[in-house]
């Protein structure tokens, strides 16, 4: 149980959980690096059919992100994660063994839904112990980020020297490491114990881990909050980019001679910028209004990486075009470090404490409906109307929606930081 004290959450559940947080979100970069590397690389696909497979990692996540942040609500955050994060260490080595569309379809459903709900796992275990304060939020998403500076590069560099079977099998490592870390994390909120609670303590049973509608019902009367409907749908635009970044953006950089682990880098550089400006969301956040800073932040992230092809076309060299597009990402990071804690506060802070899984699984929710149908649209994009051009269609298109999203920004109370 975490110990509060007016100085603040105990400095010991902190580092825990920082501790899981470097490991938790990385094991998406890993896994979102691998798929359209070894799909174009290993086994010809087209931009379509990469689409499809990056998205199917969101399917079940789609669909019962908010069970499973329910679950985490009822049963207790730690416990749930283990076994979701525990299920990533089986799946990793079985992607080098296939090699049909339908089978890596399958294997990317189950294995991005595990992933998806661990990193749930990690956001409700901070929200909880650090009770919803951006200080520490910020400084948990830096520790998320040192993992996914060192993940990406590690994994570009060995698929480049021993192929899928090296890669893949530090992807299981990594989750290994994961397990571990969230094994000495603490429990927030532990359902209650049968040995010392009354007799009306409800029995556990079957149906308790089968989806709710009650659960949904609740969740989804969240987006009544403005605050909380405001960031569900920042973040929703936010993480659409990252549906383009592992898609057309990988493929992009292959047929510009960019090596896995110069992408590796790509994907590290926005990271490292992202745990620099993550640092500083929260002084930010009581500087200026959040929701104007969310606002802004999110443009600048969608207006770079619409630029995907502008900012290569301005190199001649291989090393050139890996220049431009690192500066590109560095920004990039920037503005998406600042953004992500100044999200997830605000919705901490807008719901009650019993809530924050049930937040996060709505967040995710979100998330996932955008890494759904972005990586397909995007993939079929680049297939009927050229690369460069699917950057500007997808990105143009996003940049109306958070137009149409800053409008309803002025009817959103102000946040009391």
């Amino acid at each position: 149980m975490t110990q509060e004290s007016p100085a603040g959450p105990s400095k010991k559940d902190l580092h825990a959980v920082y501790a899981f947080g470097i490991f938790s979100m990385a094991l998406i970069d890993i896994f979102v690096l691998l798929i359209p590397i070894f799909a174009k690389e290993s086994l010809g696909m087209s931009d379509g059919e990469i689409g499809i497979l990056v998205g199917a990692r969101s399917l079940l996540s789609l669909f019962l992100s908010i069970h499973g942040g329910a679950l985490m609500d009822r049963f207790g955050t730690r416990r749930i994660t283990l076994m979701f994060t525990g299920t990533v260490i089986l799946c990793a080595p079985l992607f080098p063994l296939l090699s049909t569309f339908w089978a890596i379809f399958a294997l990317q459903v189950i294995s991005g839904f595990a992933i998806s709900l661990g990193w749930s796992g990690a956001q409700t275990l901070i929200a909880r112990v650090a009770n919803g304060d951006a200080e520490y939020i910020g400084r948990f998403s830096t520790f998320a980020r040192i993992g996914t500076t060192i993940a990406p590069i590690c994994a570009g560099f060995l698929f480049d020297i021993g192929g899928a079977w090296f890669a893949y099998g530090f992807g299981m490592l990594w989750a290994v490491g994961a397990v571990y870390a969230l094994w000495r994390a603490p429990e927030p909120n532990p359902p209650p114990d049968r040995k010392t609670t009354s007799e009306d303590v409800p029995k556990f049973k079957l149906m308790d881990i089968m989806p709710k509608l009650s659960d949904y019902t609740a969740t989804f009367a969240l987006m009544a909050i403005p605050a909380v409907a405001f960031t569900a749908m920042a973040m929703l635009i936010r993480n659409s980019t990252y549906g383009i970044q592992t898609t057309v953006y990988v493929t992009y950089a292959q047929d510009a001679g960019l090596t896995a682990t110069k992408i590796g880098l790509l994907f590290a550089a926005i990271e490292m910028a992202g745990a620099i400006g993550s640092w500083y969301s929260g002084r930010i956040m009581r500087r200026f209004d959040p929701i104007r800073v969310l606002v802004v932040t999110t443009f600048i992230t969608v207006s770079l990486v619409s630029a995907t092809p502008l900012l290569g076309g301005l190199g001649s060299t291989t090393w050139s075009i890996f220049g431009f597009l690192l500066i590109g990402q560095l920004f990039r990071g920037m503005t998406q470090g600042v953004s992500q804690p100044i999200l997830f506060s605000v919705q901490a802070i807008s719901v009650t404490r019993d809530q924050q899984g049930t937040v996060v699984g709505l967040r995710q929710t979100m998330n996932r409906f955008g890494g759904i149908i972005i990586p397909p649209i995007i993939g079929f994009t680049s297939d009927f109307y050229g690369r460069e051009e699917s950057f500007y269609i997808v990105g143009g298109g996003l940049l109306v929606m958070l137009l149409a999203l800053a409008i309803y920004a002025r009817s959103v109370p102000r946040i009391a930081t």
